[in-house]
């Protein structure tokens, strides 16, 4: 069942996402190498209970941490240890985060130092498919229409879309109805309509796009130990309309500066 949130739920929502931005914000200077993912984790729940909120990934299903952390060829659901970053990484950070009873969801693949010219095109590429799903969450449209922009635009730079891990609702639980996968027809699924709330998150292989799980029954790699990028936003559907509740403005304004210094 599709739970559609009313205005006071939207605004719930709202303020949930807005904490999980600013946490990939607080992080985005400190990802450089020689940091831990363990490190990162501390300073991202520090940060969320300081500002009234709850991790909402730590115990959830088991989870052992705040963040998912996921660098290189690990695709998502890292778990954080004490292996330093090194030049020349990528990392994703997924978080979560639980705000007066509702979740924020999202996730951002940062750059560790200098990446070479086909890593920066992967992490724009995949940056570009959630921009371009998001173009198509609008009135009259359907699930599969965010799917084929996915899909299509990763698959015509050559890239691989993973199709087992998918997006989805989010409101008082991280994971409701309904799915948002990466891959799909246009004018196939659910008809998108007023109040929902949806995380899309592209995550796309630069080789296959085949994934394996590891013995720890969390990290999910690439199978051919390909690089992998994701990038995830929350969005609300009002009056026929798009609005992103997420912003990587916090991220990019970190970096901005980080740079200048």
């Amino acid at each position: 069942m599709i739970h559609l949130k009313n205005s006071e739920e939207i605004e719930c929502c709202r303020l949930a996402a807005d904490l999980v931005s600013s946490t990939l914000g607080i992080l985005a200077p400190y990802v450089k190498p020689g940091i831990t993912p363990l490190e990162l984790d501390r300073i991202a729940e520090i940060y969320i209970r300081d500002m009234g909120g709850i991790p909402a990934f730590k115990g959830l299903y088991g989870f052992p941490n705040t963040l998912c952390i996921s660098p290189n060829d690990q695709v998502v659901h890292g778990i954080p240890n004490n292996q330093e970053l090194c030049d020349g990484d990528i990392v994703s950070i997924d978080c979560g985060v639980k705000l007066h009873d509702f979740l924020g969801d999202q996730a951002f693949t940062f750059a560790v130092g200098s990446v070479s010219e086909s890593t920066t095109r992967l992490l724009r590429i995949t940056r570009e498919c959630l921009d371009l799903g998001i173009a198509q969450a609008k009135s009259g449209n359907r699930i599969g229409d965010i799917s084929h922009a996915i899909q299509q635009h990763a698959e015509s730079a050559g890239y691989g879309v993973v199709r087992e891990l998918v997006g989805h609702g989010l409101g008082r639980q991280l994971h409701e109805k309904p799915e948002i996968p990466n891959y799909g027809k246009k004018g196939h699924g659910i008809r998108l309509a007023d109040g929902m709330v949806l995380a899309i998150e592209p995550m796309i292989n630069a080789g296959t796009k085949s994934i394996r799980h590891e013995q720890d029954g969390w990290t999910v790699r690439t199978a051919d130990g390909s690089l992998s990028a994701h990038y995830e936003h929350n969005i609300v559907l009002i009056n026929g309309q798009c609005t992103v509740l997420t912003t990587f403005r916090y991220v990019d304004e970190a970096l901005r500066s980080s740079k200048q210094k």
